[in-house]
């Protein structure tokens, strides 16, 4: 005998629909309940374990997207004591500076930056006790990160995304203040195939991001995009030393700042801000000699080992590594928004917090390089990892969508979540808003993508219910139109 209840039953699609507005609740609380806790980063001093010998001077880029500036995440010039305390802060905004770069300690107590506003770079010479603009330079040129100051007085410039009807013409050149005029240049076209990364008529070809005067004569270039450093010879224009190769990025990955040292048996040795790779790292050249380590039959296919690398757990989008006469190394981790001094085996002895995305540290009392022994010379190799500091709103362990990405990374087809994943952690610094803590963010994001995707089936499963209900609507206009002809 049949039952006379009702019987309920749900369908698939019921129980799929279910889950997913489920799975969307819970992932909009967990990122609502995470943005209450978080604290936005704010600049302050974190372990001050040792103080730092004189200040430190911190460029933040700051956040800058087609004009507009967000005040929350501010560009701006730090200058900070041995003990963490703040001794100035001036914005870029009394610049008329969009993001800051590169800062150059100089003579007489003064420093170089580089920054840009809308299309021009602007190059100061600034008085780092008042904070004075002793001259300026604005250049026609788009987001310059790297301008270096000659002996002559004159400016050696990294020019990147110098694209012109279809080709480009990065290059790197020195250009006369006094004169006006272009005395030297090198354009990567002339020594790179041009299928090189993505190809020659990319708007962002090599992303040249540094250019330093190593020795007379010789200078030091970091084009970015194909993940290599560079020494040119002034005179001939030929490569002379080269470390990595485009797509190798289990040597360098997107890297920036390097520094040129030689340890005491007279090897090259470059230390690199390794930044995609989220480490820093040092590797000796197995050739050099005291007196003349960059001499004229240097090969760029030098053989190069690595001697030592830090940070692989706890750094994030490392942007400049500086070499201290101490043998410390001072670190601008810039998407964890901190500057830290660590020792050869990754202790942090300094650090302070500069939000939003610092670009460069520097110690002005070394000069402009500070040059200090390499890690042969300190009797240390391997790998190390960057202890957690005391920064209370510092994300220095991997954040959730980097965990993510270590997991599928290895799973079946997992390679092109995981360099989706990759590409999000580096858009995502520019568009979180300052009360969102990036596992929150990213939990909301996924949330969202979850309920497009929801949508976009459920308009697909019922197009023709869709297109049915259109076309009735559509029906009386249509036919009005017509008897109006």
């Amino acid at each position: 005998m049949r039952s006379s209840i009702p019987q309920f039953r749900w369908g698939t699609a019921h129980v799929v629909r279910s889950v997913l507005a489920l799975v969307i609740v819970v992932l909009l609380l967990a990122a609502a309940g995470e943005a209450a806790v978080h604290t936005p980063p704010s600049a302050g001093p974190g372990t001050i374990r040792e103080p730092a010998n004189g200040s430190t001077v911190i460029a933040v880029q700051g956040y800058n997207i087609g004009g507009n500036v967000n005040p929350n995440k501010p560009a701006r010039l730090l200058s900070v004591g041995p003990e963490g305390d703040a001794q100035w802060d001036v914005s870029g905004s009394e610049f008329d500076v969009s993001w800051f770069y590169d800062v150059d300690p100089l003579p007489d107590d003064d420093l170089l930056v580089v920054g840009t506003v809308g299309q021009r770079t602007r190059v100061l010479r600034i008085d780092r006790s008042t904070q004075e603009v002793k001259w300026r330079e604005t250049l026609p040129l788009w987001d310059t990160h790297d301008v270096t100051l000659t002996e002559r007085g004159n400016l050696l410039i990294a020019h990147m995304r110098n694209t012109q009807n279809g080709t480009s013409n990065d290059r790197v050149y020195v250009y006369n203040r006094t004169t006006d005029a272009v005395e030297w240049e090198w354009q990567f076209k002339n020594h790179y195939a041009n299928d090189t990364d993505v190809g020659i008529s990319a708007g962002d070809w090599t992303h040249v991001n540094d250019v330093d005067v190593v020795a007379p004569g010789l200078y030091m270039l970091s084009p970015r995009n194909f993940d290599q450093v560079i020494v040119v010879n002034r005179s001939t224009k030929d490569v002379v030393m080269r470390l990595g190769a485009d797509g190798n990025h289990s040597i360098l990955d997107e890297q920036h700042n390097p520094a040129y040292l030689q340890d005491d048996a007279g090897r090259p040795t470059l230390l690199v801000a390794d930044s995609e790779n989220d480490r820093v790292v040092e590797y000796a050249c197995d050739r050099g000699d005291p007196d003349h380590p960059l001499d004229g039959d240097m090969k760029p296919n030098c053989d190069w080992s690595m001697t030592w690398e830090v940070g692989v757990d706890t750094l994030s989008w490392p942007r400049d590594a500086d070499r201290l006469p101490n043998g410390n190394t001072l670190i601008t981790d810039t998407i964890n928004h901190r500057v830290v001094e660590i020792t050869p085996r990754g202790d942090v002895v300094w650090s302070y917090h500069a939000p939003w995305l610092p670009f460069d540290a520097e110690r002005p009392v070394h000069g402009q390089e500070a040059g200090g022994p390499t890690m042969a010379d300190q009797n240390v190799t391997g790998s190390y990892t960057i202890e957690q500091d005391a920064l209370s709103d510092a994300v220095v362990d991997r954040s959730l969508p980097q965990r993510v990405e270590l997991a599928v990374a290895s799973l079946p087809g997992g390679g092109l979540l995981a360099s989706g994943l990759d590409t999000y952690q580096g858009v995502a610094p520019w568009v979180r808003p300052v009360w969102f803590g990036p596992d929150g963010f990213f939990l909301g994001v996924v949330a969202v993508l979850i309920a497009l995707c929801w949508g976009v089936a459920e308009l697909v499963v019922a197009r023709s219910r869709v297109v049915a209900g259109v076309r009735a609507s559509l029906a009386p206009w249509i036919g009005s139109a017509e008897n109006n002809k």
